[in-house]
């Protein structure tokens, strides 16, 4: 099935070419890439196994692709030196938001545990989620997904929302849509403003940090919380 992989990327890359044309938010070429491939794995029997095992070198570059996001930073290490208190801030509140939002709509809509330690990272990076999830009792998968539709939903809506709100400011819409959509909104922050790009990054790469060091304490104390109630 060495097919699988050059597929995969013929098909990407020609929808993010009418996606350029198309020039529309709800184009998202991540969405419209799973939703070419499904059908054909389906018609051609293929298991989640076996693409996966074939397009690993993908999968793998996943951790590389958030670093290099870190380079947008270096043209604005000055503005980020004058407001770092601020930004400090900004993503420890954006990062405990979204971990208590998420545990709390797990439970409400009848989630165990499992779940809820599943979508408690939903807002990192899919390889932060997925440690976070596993070491609080989650399960990886779960979490993993609920990071490409948080990330998915960000990138396609995000700046609709902003818009709406009428916050026009550079770093408040990249750090808002990086701390809650991560590698997928931050990629869109790039090509919408280059400066959103960079402090969306700085947010992405901050939440995960934040994130991991949090959940081990906050998620114990919302269980506790939630089974006392």
């Amino acid at each position: 099935m060495i097919w699988m992989l050059p597929l995969t990327l013929f098909i990407f890359l020609i929808i993010r070419k009418i996606a350029f044309k198309i020039k529309t938010p709800l184009f998202n070429p991540l969405v419209i890439s799973v939703i070419v491939l499904i059908p054909i794995l389906l018609v051609t029997q293929t298991t989640y196994t076996q693409y996966l095992s074939n397009v690993k070198i993908i999968n793998d570059l996943l951790p590389y692709s958030v670093v290099a996001l870190a380079y947008p930073l270096y043209e604005l290490i000055p503005q980020i030196k004058a407001r770092w208190k601020s930004i400090m801030i900004i993503t420890f509140t954006a990062s405990i938001a979204s971990m208590i939002t998420g545990v709390c709509i797990a439970f409400w809509l009848g989630g165990d545990n499992e779940v809820a330690a599943s979508v408690l990272p939903k807002s990192v990076t899919t390889a932060i989620a997925v440690t976070i999830a596993s070491d609080q009792g989650g399960v990886p998968s779960i979490a993993a997904l609920c990071v490409i539709l948080v990330g998915t939903l960000g990138g396609i809506f995000g700046h609709q929302i902003l818009n709406v709100a009428k916050i026009k400011s550079a770093s408040a819409r990249g750090l808002s849509i990086g701390a809650v959509s991560h590698a997928v909104g931050t990629a869109r922050c790039i090509e919408v403003n280059f400066n959103e790009g960079a402090y969306s990054s700085l947010s992405l790469v901050l939440c995960g940090i934040m994130t991991s060091l949090t959940a081990p304490f906050l998620f114990p104390i919302m269980v506790f919380i939630f089974n006392w109630f």
